[in-house]
């Protein structure tokens, strides 16, 4: 490693463990993917630190009343306000995402703390009367919520490498309940960044601990754990399968992948559904489980939709993500770009039409957008994790309708049209989690429940609230009235 650059910004991490920085024998770096510095080097776990990890959290008992957890994130979101700069700049140096998107990441994070204290406020328990029929009783049932009585797993994935994280641990916190959460090892440092800063906040270290490492090693154990009663994931399909058979008699959440459609119908508005076309594909470098992975497009308008998604996809500025006159920064690395342009080639081969972009120089891959592709094609058929932009004609409502639900996806989609009945249509019989009317495919705020069903997820939801339910017992306790 002699010959790779430090960057000024070089963080050396340890695992956080039961209030302690533990320095392993092993490491692994970080490296920026525009320009290949070290940006830092992190402690690997072995399967004895994540099981002493497991064995901290599960004897620990929080006892934080509803006042102190909105207490603790309010203030941490009050922290990350004012750590802006330092944390997107973090966030580009490990992911290459621009300055753009890790700025938009940071105030991201911070909605999920403040929404997270505010649920910790709620009481959301219920009461049933029971003399509701003939044989019914003079009584009252009230339900509660309780934390779980073993520890959460969260394993979280590289392309929102912060507020991945803020999604999965601050509902733990709200919730009085105890996590391990491993990060992706291609971008570790925000997350350990973001615990820290929890921490400072008066967080009780037990309640959250991190762990890094390669997951070939240590990730059976964070799933098959005896203390786990949850594992909450986000990331690939095959591995989110995996969870699924090897965890056993355990809860799960599993956000997985998404093969989502703009449908821009014959009536829509081309200039505003084309500059929908272009920010759902191209934004966080196209690496959204949410982002437009196709267009469909009404044959009527399709050539005149296919120009201006062209015109602004040259537009489109792509390069040194701390730039922050760039749009895009790079993809995650090489490997992705050259996975992208292979996907690319192949469908060109097949007959696809190449109208701008697939150049690549290492990591930074440009804004791509082909025609005359075909649902078969790989482009298409499978998740392309990147600002790949493939336009496919259609002839009418019930053949958009069948290309929407045509694969093995059902995460979120984007509608373009003025017509209430067709938007009424596409709501009832699209087969995803989240119908968008006039907004990309991945539209929502913090709040609100997120995921999707077949094999883009169990159907369990994510956002701040589905999230609490996900992480709470419900308990009833019912008495005379």
């Amino acid at each position: 490693m002699s010959d790779v650059l430090e960057s000024p910004c070089f963080r050396e991490e340890a695992l956080r463990i039961g209030g302690e920085q533990v320095h392993t024998g092993r490491r692994f770096d970080v490296l920026n993917p525009y320009n290949g510095e070290r940006v830092g080097s992190v402690a690997m776990a072995s399967v004895e630190d994540v099981r002493r990890a497991m064995d901290i959290a599960q004897a620990y008992q929080p006892r934080l009343t509803r006042y102190e957890r909105s207490a603790i994130l309010n203030r941490a979101a009050a922290l990350l306000r004012e750590r802006t700069e330092a944390g997107s700049d973090l966030i580009t140096a490990e992911s290459g995402l621009s300055k753009k998107d890790s700025v938009y990441e940071i105030g991201r994070v911070a909605d999920v703390l403040n929404f997270g204290a505010n649920e910790a406020l709620r009481d959301d328990g219920q009461v049933f009367s029971c003399d509701l029929t003939p044989h019914g009783k003079r009584r009252k049932v009230i339900t509660t919520r309780e934390p779980l009585l073993g520890v959460i797993t969260a394993i979280t994935p590289f392309n929102h490498p912060m507020n991945q994280v803020a999604h999965k641990v601050v509902p733990s916190v709200a919730t009085n309940n105890r996590m391990v959460l491993k990060p992706s090892e291609k971008v570790p440092l925000s997350a350990y960044w973001f615990a820290d800063l929890l921490y400072e906040a008066g967080l009780p270290p037990e309640m959250l601990q991190v762990v890094s490492g390669d997951p070939r090693e240590i990730a059976d154990e964070l799933i098959t754990n005896p203390h786990v009663d949850l594992i909450t994931f986000t990331g690939g399909v095959a591995i989110g399968k995996y969870i699924a058979a090897k965890a056993g008699y355990k809860r799960l959440v599993l956000e997985l992948g998404g093969n989502d459609p703009l449908i821009v119908m014959d009536d829509a508005d081309l200039d505003k559904a084309s500059d929908l076309a272009v920010q759902g594909s191209y934004k966080n470098s196209g690496q959204r489980c949410t982002a437009v992975k196709r267009m469909l497009v009404h044959q009527k308008v399709l050539a005149d939709f296919t120009e201006r998604v062209v015109a602004k996809t040259r537009a489109w500025t792509y390069g040194d993500p701390m730039d922050r006159r760039n749009e895009m920064g790079t993809v995650i690395d090489e490997a992705a770009a050259a996975h992208f342009q292979r996907v690319v080639d192949d469908a060109v081969v097949q007959g696809a039409r190449l109208l701008v972009g697939n150049r690549r120089d290492g990591a930074l891959y440009s804004p791509t957008v082909l025609d005359r592709v075909r649902p078969e094609m790989t482009v298409v058929r499978e998740e392309t994790f990147g600002p790949v932009s493939p336009i496919i004609g259609f002839k009418d409502i019930d053949e958009a309708i069948r290309l929407s639900n045509g694969t093995a996806f059902g995460l979120s989609s984007g509608i373009c049209t003025n017509r209430f009945d067709d938007a009424a249509r596409f709501a009832r019989e699209l087969k995803v989690g989240s119908v968008n009317l006039w907004e990309v495919p991945g539209y929502r705020i913090e709040l609100t429940p997120f995921g999707g069903i077949k094999d883009s997820g169990l159907g369990y939801k994510e956002g701040v609230q589905e999230a609490i339910k996900s992480f709470t017992n419900c308990k009833t306790f019912s008495m005379p009235w």
